[in-house]
């Protein structure tokens, strides 16, 4: 099983930065189709082979995600994609 964590700074503020965190994850379900709930201030989400959360503080966010076998060879893609959401949402 292979895994992705990433953390990024932020100056949003926690309102900000969750509203940020729910248009990745619209942008997540649509491009991969993830299904994501929150749980306070995490955001929890999973797909057939990927599981994991968002974790959204006032001044950073952190990811934690656990990809099966099969989606292991697109961890790159995946991980590039994130980026430049965050970077877009969060940047």
């Amino acid at each position: 099983m292979s895994t992705i964590d990433l953390r990024r700074d932020h100056r949003l503020g926690m309102r900000k930065a969750r509203a940020a965190a729910q248009r990745v994850a619209a942008e997540m379900e649509r491009d991969f189709g993830m299904t994501s709930e929150w749980h306070g201030n995490v955001l929890r989400f999973t797909r057939t082979g990927v599981t994991g959360e968002l974790k959204v503080a006032k001044d950073h966010i952190e990811l934690h995600a656990k990809l099966g076998f099969l989606l292991a060879a697109f961890k790159g893609r995946i991980e590039d994609q994130l980026h430049r959401n965050f970077d877009e949402y969060f940047g």
